[in-house]
């Protein structure tokens, strides 16, 4: 066998002449290459995104749906977690903890970016967007995504507190809405007499995250504040705070909120106020599509306005919202930067907008002819928007919210008195603040 082989080469050359099977050999080499090329084209990329069960839906039905389309090379592992913003926090803190991070888009609420940020967990993105297209969102959703003046998130929906009113009794007993706290108690008293509705006005009273958004509305319309975050002074214990809990009792107090507002959630408030038992609700924009279905009590009969506030100070409304950062241990960053441009790009917001009911960040779609035509409200809507205001962008930020949450919560059900409260409240803060 060993001597044959030669003879055997040397028929194959000889039949196929040298040229022709160099020309064979240098064929089969480029098609393995053309193939390799090929397959390596194919390799699939995959961006994980944790979001809450019920927001995964509707991403899944459409706006990851339609990305994938247009991006054949990347794919959205849309990974569904619990139904609670507190608990969607933990398990996106303790992966980056454990340092293999499985995410690659981070979904954030607002108030997650300064912690984030603070952690090192999140690439800066300042460098990768323009200020020119900034600006097309809105400019406060814009600052929830930065922290020390770097951009880490990018606005992909607005949500903001405000104020929900019966339309059709104050009409009806030619009221005009109210601008002032004042103003809201002497309309709730009077309709509350004439026995047009059991109650005034209802709100988060809850110890919970709610109760600050809400607490934090009401502060800014005395004036007041929380703490600043580029001095880190802490405003609870200044006059305006307390003026701001006097406020809440008074309501429970004077007959204005039932007494069990202090337990209640926003699904209490809004059941509460759609049933028609409430004059006004402090709430988000998802109670707009739910009080005006044919089945509610309330539909056509409502209508919104920002938080009211006390003569010569303006009204405020609490910033929520959701933006899309990419984690820094993702080892597909350019991937998950093209997710978020489409995300948040105007025609993939405004189908999203259009099929899943959420307020956008981009401001022009607020008054798109095609959304107002489904969304009458948005425009005024807009108005809200933009007296937005946000929680302290901090590092510190779940601590220091607890720290209020825990003594606004006894001083508004008379546990402790509004002083010793905010009092305690503003000491411990700051030595929370100092330690870091």
């Amino acid at each position: 066998m060993l001597y044959r082989q030669p003879q055997n080469l040397q028929k194959i050359l000889k039949r196929w002449r040298f040229p022709r099977l160099l020309g064979f050999l240098l064929a089969v080499f480029l098609g393995i290459i053309v193939f390799a090329g090929k397959v390596y084209a194919q390799q699939v990329v995959t961006l994980n995104l944790l979001m809450t069960a019920p927001d995964a839906q509707p991403w899944k039905q459409r706006i990851v749906r339609d990305f994938e389309a247009e991006n054949p090379g990347i794919r959205i592992n849309i990974i569904e977690g619990p139904n609670a913003t507190n608990l969607l926090e933990d398990l996106y803190t303790s992966a980056f903890i454990l340092g293999e991070s499985p995410y690659d888009l981070i979904n954030m609420d607002v108030i997650w970016t300064p912690k984030f940020a603070a952690a090192g967990w999140l690439l800066d993105l300042t460098d990768r967007i323009s200020p020119e297209e900034l600006a097309a969102f809105s400019a406060k959703d814009v600052e929830g995504g930065r922290y020390e003046g770097r951009l880490y998130r990018i606005p992909m929906r607005s949500d903001v507190g405000m104020l929900y009113y019966r339309e059709d009794l104050l009409r009806q007993a030619r009221l005009n809405p109210p601008e002032t706290f004042e103003d809201l108690m002497q309309i709730s008293q009077a309709l509350k007499q004439a026995g047009k509705a059991n109650w005034g006005y209802v709100w988060q009273g809850r110890q919970y995250e709610g109760l600050v958004a809400m607490f934090i509305e009401v502060l800014q319309g005395f004036g007041g504040f929380w703490v600043n975050p580029n001095t880190l002074e802490v405003g609870l214990d200044r006059p305006e705070t307390l003026k701001a809990i006097e406020f809440l009792r008074d309501t429970v107090e004077e007959g204005v909120s039932p007494p069990g507002v202090t337990t209640y959630q926003e699904e209490e408030t809004r059941r509460f106020f759609q049933s028609g038992q409430a004059v006004f609700l402090r709430s988000w924009p998802y109670v707009w599509p739910l009080a005006n279905q044919e089945s509610s009590p309330i539909n056509g009969r409502i209508a919104i306005q920002p938080m009211v506030h006390a003569p010569g100070q303006s009204g405020a409304a609490c910033l929520g919202g959701w933006g899309l950062g990419i984690a820094k241990s993702s080892r597909h960053p350019e991937a998950a930067w093209k997710a978020i441009q489409y995300f948040t790009g105007r025609e993939a917001q405004r189908r999203f907008i259009l099929t899943a009911g959420y307020v956008p960040s981009r401001r022009e779609l607020f008054t798109d002819p095609e959304v107002v035509a489904k969304y009458p409200h948005y425009p005024q809507l807009l108005e809200v928007v933009d007296k937005a205001v946000l929680r302290p962008p901090i590092a510190q930020y779940a601590q220091t919210s607890d720290i209020l949450q825990r003594y606004l919560s006894a001083a508004l059900t008379g546990r402790i008195s509004p002083e010793s409260a905010m009092q305690s409240a503003a000491n411990e803060t700051r030595r929370l603040l100092r330690a870091s």
